[in-house]
């Protein structure tokens, strides 16, 4: 079993599906509401454990009800979480406005969310680890991280989100053997980097691996979207699962459907299965 240790968010999610995003001065009206745990590396850690990875997750959250929510959903979906510290901040909360196409816009206050800091427990962990995923978060932490699964021959994943262009990534970047990142997130990196594996996700449009000369390109699903949150997260920690055991190519379909599974739900937390995934991936054959 592959044993990946995800570093970054743990926060809880208040999604809001809108019948319209609003305009300045202008008012929408609520659908429905769901409540979750969310950030890219707990939804990562928990799409890997469900598809039978070793996942363990290096997060923070508040001493809160949410904080003790999000830390029961884990456990239960068979994330390890003796990494997920309690600290004395409040948990951070995420606030999604959902429109009725399936795109989001995100609000969140600082929270608890990037005060973990990387203690001697962890260090040693990287002398059990095969993989490191990390996803945003301080810039400092994250280099430490990347510096320590080097010195290890621990390969490393990336995956920066939103705020790659306003933060001091570079580095990490540098360090990454994998990355992922959108189109936009594309645009605004140093993309030539020889030996580096970059996957980039293009939404409905599929997803592109590239690596060094090759580029291995999907096309995607089409499906009805709900929800477009957590969508990201799902594909990588997908990709993760499968490519150790599946060619590139394959382990970017597995990837582009979780994908596809996860926009048909509300909310960033996504429930998978190889069942399910095979089944997308079947219907797409034939």
């Amino acid at each position: 079993m592959t044993r990946i240790l995800c570093a970054g968010h743990a926060n809880w999610d208040v999604t809001l599906r809108v019948d319209r995003l609003p305009q300045p001065d202008d008012e929408a009206r609520i659908v429905s509401q769901h409540q979750s745990g969310g950030g890219s590396a707990a939804n990562a850690a928990a799409v890997l454990a469900q598809l039978h990875a070793d996942a363990t997750l290096l997060g923070s959250v508040g001493p809160d009800e949410h904080g003790r929510d999000i830390r029961a959903e884990l456990t239960a979906l068979g994330v390890e979480t003796r990494f997920l510290e309690t600290v004395g901040t409040e948990t951070t909360v995420k606030y999604l406005v959902v429109d009725r196409t399936g795109e989001v816009f995100m609000l969140g206050n600082e929270g608890a969310n990037e005060a973990f800091v990387v203690d001697t427990a962890v260090s040693e962990e990287f002398e059990q680890i095969d993989h490191l995923h990390l996803t945003s978060q301080r810039p400092e932490t994250a280099l430490e991280l990347a510096q320590q699964a080097a010195e290890r021959d621990v390969s490393v994943s990336f995956d920066p989100g939103r705020r790659v262009a306003d933060r001091e990534y570079e580095p990490v970047l540098e360090r990454a053997d994998l990355l992922f990142v959108t189109e936009r997130e594309f645009e605004s990196i140093e993309t030539d980097r020889p030996g580096q594996t970059m996957v980039v996700k293009r939404g409905a449009k599929g997803a592109q691996l590239r690596e060094g000369d090759r580029t291995v390109s999907h096309p995607g699903f089409e499906v009805d979207v709900v929800d477009t949150a957590g969508a990201g997260d799902a594909f990588a920690g997908g990709f993760l699962a499968a490519r150790g055991t599946r060619p590139a190519e394959e382990a970017l379909a597995v990837a582009n459907a979780c994908g596809a599974l996860a926009v048909q739900s509300l909310g960033a937390r996504t429930h998978l299965s190889w069942d399910g995934i095979d089944a997308l991936l079947a219907d797409m054959d034939r």
